[in-house]
């Protein structure tokens, strides 16, 4: 088990220790593990979780040139936590999230736009009122699966000021102790060989059309956008990184070709960039 991983497991396995002996005190009370101890392991907690969140890439990764793949959607998006305007761009390394990017959906036209940010009201909104929600997804690269889930559900939205407190305040700690998948949410994950690995997060249950040791082709329609894990609002999470396992992966960076890395507030339209469309389908089963 590397070093990265063993902070990790040890990191939760306090969070959750405060966790029991704070339920053992206020169900049993002058139970010998009172309060004062039951925030000890607390303390010892916060030093880990901090050096897992600053711990970046090594500098054979950090120093490589942006890996160029293609974009993971179709339309017109905008960029949210983009690393072309800071890195670690989610404020954290861990989970291999120094290069990540957080895209919605902006179309010109139709039916629906996407909601604004509310203080108060709605607190939370469904899905179906966010144009992203059920977008198709595709595959950046030719690539192999190597990990598919996608059994959470997708929660309502978090995008007013109380959903938001709640969110941060309750829900992320809970989901940061049931380990990475909790985090991500319904996800998949594509080995693009050369040690390059892209995670898609946030997927919509029910959606995903691949199984780990499926063979994918650039642009190949892969799942759809969801809600679900640490999400406020219907959106693609994407990542390139240099393992499989979100505990111990470092983030790399990457470009979209056609599109670059779109900065935040800043919109692109994605376009098909494969010939994937026009290939015989029956070579796509090989």
């Amino acid at each position: 088990m590397s070093v990265r991983k063993s902070a990790m497991v040890l990191y939760r396995s306090l969070q959750l220790t405060f966790l029991a002996m704070a339920l053992g005190e206020l169900v049993m009370p002058g139970y010998p593990l009172a309060w004062e101890w039951a925030f000890l392991p607390l303390l010892l907690s916060v030093p880990l979780g901090m050096v897992v969140n600053r711990i970046g890439p090594p500098r054979e990764v950090a120093d490589r040139p942006p890996i160029e793949v293609g974009p993971p959607v179709r339309g017109r998006w905008s960029a949210l936590n983009s690393p072309a305007t800071r890195v670690p761009s989610h404020r954290t390394h861990a989970y291999g999230q120094t290069y990540a990017i957080d895209i919605v959906a902006e179309p010109e036209s139709g039916p629906r736009t996407r909601p604004a940010f509310a203080k108060l009201w709605p607190i939370a909104r469904r899905n179906r009122a966010f144009p992203a929600y059920d977008e198709p997804l595709f595959a950046v690269a030719d690539a192999t699966v190597v990990h598919a889930s996608d059994w959470r559900r997708d929660h309502l939205s978090r995008n007013s000021v109380p959903a938001l407190a709640y969110l941060m305040l309750i829900e992320s700690w809970v989901r940061e102790n049931g380990g990475a998948g909790w985090i991500v949410g319904n996800h998949v994950v594509l080995d693009l060989g050369d040690g390059v690995y892209a995670m898609y997060a946030h997927l919509r249950r029910g959606s995903l059309t691949v199984h780990p040791g499926d063979r994918v082709r650039a642009g190949q329609p892969i799942a759809r956008c969801g809600n679900s894990g640490n999400s406020t609002e219907p959106h693609v999470h994407f990542q390139l990184m240099d393992g499989p396992d979100l505990d111990t992966a470092h983030g790399m960076p990457f470009t979209w070709r056609g599109t670059g890395v779109p900065g935040n507030g800043e919109t692109f339209t994605a376009e098909a960039t494969s010939s994937l469309a026009s290939e015989d389908p029956a070579s796509l089963s090989d």
